[in-house]
């Protein structure tokens, strides 16, 4: 079972990108899915949240309104749509699968047992 995250890269602030989580050797259609960043120097944080049955998962107002999370069940995939990009969205992001019997909540790292290895998006103002 594997996360293939992609799509980072180097932008100026006010632009957008979409990272890409491609998922093999098992179906996540029924799974939550989530996209988290880590910043140099910082502890991972949850960005969006994705439920199985297609509802939102959001912590705070720095993304609301700018980064959505969509998935393709048809390809295994989830993306990340970020819209309005800002220096302060630089970081590594990851994707990652709520697998059973995690311990964490949803808005947590703990909650999560799949991951990605993560793909760069630095902003430049």
């Amino acid at each position: 079972v594997q996360l293939q995250a992609s799509g980072g890269g180097a932008v100026q602030a006010g632009d957008s990108l979409r990272l890409s989580c491609a998922a093999s050797g098992r179906t996540f259609s029924t799974s939550d899915m989530a996209w988290f960043r880590q910043a140099p120097g910082k502890e991972r944080e949850f960005v969006i949240g994705l439920t199985s049955g297609g509802g939102y998962r959001h912590l705070g107002d720095s993304v609301k309104g700018r980064f959505t999370i969509s998935r393709d069940d048809a390809v295994n995939t989830v993306y990340l749509q970020m819209n309005s990009l800002k220096p302060e969205d630089t970081a590594v992001y990851y994707c990652a699968v709520r697998t059973a019997y995690q311990s964490g909540t949803v808005f947590s790292v703990r909650g999560y047992g799949i991951w990605g290895q993560g793909t760069q998006v630095t902003v430049s103002s």
